[in-house]
């Protein structure tokens, strides 16, 4: 996590600092802000250090960040200042897994949700033995050889060259270069299997992320609250629109995806009247050319 502290002095102590250190200081901050409490069983149980030195940890907390923390003596345990200002920048993306799923990981994980959650269930989960070879290749820039099925052409044995993890919010996809086809394509991870990373020979450029056209265009979009239903103000806050509207810039590799997940009205007369599309795409022009649009509920294309 990136320090927001409230002094150069502050910030100049933080940099000096291992980041393994920071690391503790900072899961100090997470349990006062968001459980209120923190005590020294839960610095020893996360990182595994011994009681002197989580000792050591608070003492430093205190003194860096005073009005963020207060000991109290009935329960024995530190728990939020009255006058707190967070430290360090906490990404709310993080926050809500660290919340749901607890921390994976390090020597000493916290396992389980850190208070009670509800989340989707995933109904699509990639073999890490399917996985790893590819993400492998990804970080090592080589090609993959595997066996894929897809439904326009069945089961075959091909050569990628992947280089980006894309989620749909259902599935999980590799962006790649497709050997068999020429082209750029998302491949469905579960629908892999037989990765292998080629270690010879190398990854042409007319291969790489640099020439994919969908993959570096950037699309603009506005969504604004559906014309047809009511209460437009709830979706404004729900969805923290500014002025009534809501600005996104997706990738267009990403952009049909994305609207689908979030039941996006694409159509030019937002005439989809089901509940769940609770937002217009105003601008669907923005969508011409955009090979992911096919996934966008209800875009049809001028031509």
């Amino acid at each position: 996590m990136k320090t927001t502290a409230s002094s150069s002095e502050q910030t100049s102590t933080l940099d000096g600092l291992s980041q393994t250190q920071r690391d503790r200081l900072a899961y100090i901050e997470f349990r006062l802000y968001f459980l209120g409490e923190v005590g020294r069983s839960d610095l020893k149980k996360r990182f595994g250090v011994a009681p002197a030195v989580a000792t050591r940890d608070f003492a430093l907390y205190r003194s860096l960040f005073k009005d963020n923390i207060t000991f109290d003596n009935l329960s024995k345990t530190y728990v939020i200042g009255e006058r707190f200002v967070p430290a360090f920048q906490h990404v709310s993306d993080r926050v809500l897994t660290a919340l749901s799923e607890g921390f994976g990981d390090g020597v000493n994980p916290v396992v389980g949700p850190l208070i009670p959650c509800e989340i989707p269930v995933a109904l699509n989960r990639p073999r890490m033995d399917v996985l790893a070879p590819v993400t492998r290749a990804i970080y090592k820039g080589r090609a993959v050889r595997l066996h894929y099925i897809s439904h326009t052409s069945g089961a075959t044995t091909r050569e990628i060259v992947p280089f980006a993890m894309v989620s749909d919010g259902l599935r999980w996809h590799v962006r790649a270069f497709c050997r068999m086809r020429r082209t750029f394509h998302d491949f469905v991870i579960s629908r892999m299997d037989k990765t292998e990373v080629i270690l010879d020979g190398e990854v042409e450029q007319s291969e790489t992320s640099a020439e994919d056209i969908q993959w570096n265009r950037i699309v603009e979009l506005e969504l604004v609250p559906h014309p047809d239903k009511k209460s437009p103000e709830i979706a404004e806050k729900d969805f923290g629109m500014t002025d009534g509207v809501l600005q996104l810039k997706l990738r267009a590799a990403m952009a049909g995806y994305v609207l689908r997940q979030w039941h996006i009205d694409c159509t030019s007369d937002h005439r989809l009247q089901d509940q769940a599309f609770r937002l217009w795409l105003r601008n669907h022009l923005a969508l011409y050319g955009v090979e992911s649009a096919k996934f966008a509920p209800g875009y049809v294309s001028p031509e």
